[in-house]
């Protein structure tokens, strides 16, 4: 038996793991299917001002779904490359980088009605969703719609591609027209308030250096791309690699691909 092998299998399967999210032994991520629901949105365990954690990542790029360093004030690779890119007056390199910037999720600890023994999950859901829950913040006869004594439960209604006309679902959200406690056990509203996992946490979290060499590789599509994380089974908007390399026009001796690419990482360069 090679035991450096068992142990990277283990090691891969754990991280796999981390990435759909466990929460003993049930799944962490929810996300609702076609039909009628009703959820409840928990008061956030990590933000007690804002139940709505926005992340943002970066879909697409060497077959991999990696979460931005950014969100946690580190430097980010591919967020400077674009950045250099917009600094240019190539329009090739504007539309590159606009491929390249990071795509925000926000995410949402909620309990499913009917579900409570399962506990809190992390709903993810993109802009028009989050901005109908902060319409709904804002409507002074909906209020705090989180608050576990006066809140509200929130009724979605998800339509499937047959409706859409889309591949994708989509599901509108509204407030209950009652208020209610979130749950009339206190152990269980405790439990609820207590048990929840940090969305920045539960992603696997790439290095400068592997997000460079991604990034590279994604750039000159000859090479063999890797295979990635994904976050769960919902489908995202993928980057295409771009048909020609991409140029930066400064009046400098030729150089390789790899050399400008190099340089263009240099810690002096950086704005940091």
């Amino acid at each position: 038996m090679d035991l450096n092998q068992i142990k990277k299998r283990l090691d891969s399967l754990q991280a796999k793991n981390n990435n759909q999210g466990n929460n003993n032994g049930k799944s962490l991520f929810w996300k609702p299917s076609v039909g009628k629901q009703t959820v409840r949105v928990v008061p956030n365990k990590f933000n007690k001002a804002n139940p709505f954690t926005e992340v943002f990542f970066y879909y697409g790029i060497g077959n991999k779904t990696m979460i931005s360093p950014l969100n946690f004030g580190e430097k980010d690779p591919i967020a400077e490359f674009a950045k250099q890119l917009r600094q240019t007056s190539d329009k090739d390199n504007w539309r590159l980088a606009k491929k390249l910037d990071a795509k925000m999720r926000i995410f949402a600890p909620v309990v499913v009605r009917g579900e409570e023994s399962e506990g809190v999950k992390l709903w993810q859901f993109g802009k028009e969703i989050y901005e109908a829950f902060l319409q709904m913040a804002a409507d002074e006869e909906v209020g705090d719609f989180t608050d576990v004594a006066t809140g509200r439960d929130i009724k979605l209604n998800t339509v499937g591609p047959e409706s859409t006309g889309t591949p994708y679902n989509r599901t509108t959200v509204s407030p209950s027209m009652k208020q209610s406690v979130l749950s009339s056990d206190a152990d269980a509203v405790e439990a609820m308030l207590e048990d929840q996992k940090n969305p920045l946490e539960v992603f696997k979290r790439y290095s400068f250096d592997e997000m460079k060499e991604a990034l590279q590789e994604w750039l000159a599509p000859e090479d063999e791309a890797q295979e990635g994380d994904i976050i769960d089974d919902e489908k995202e908007p993928v980057a295409v690699a771009p048909e020609k390399n991409y140029t930066l026009k400064t009046p400098v001796k030729k150089e390789s691909k790899a050399d400008k690419f190099d340089e263009l990482f240099e810690e002096d360069d950086l704005p940091f």
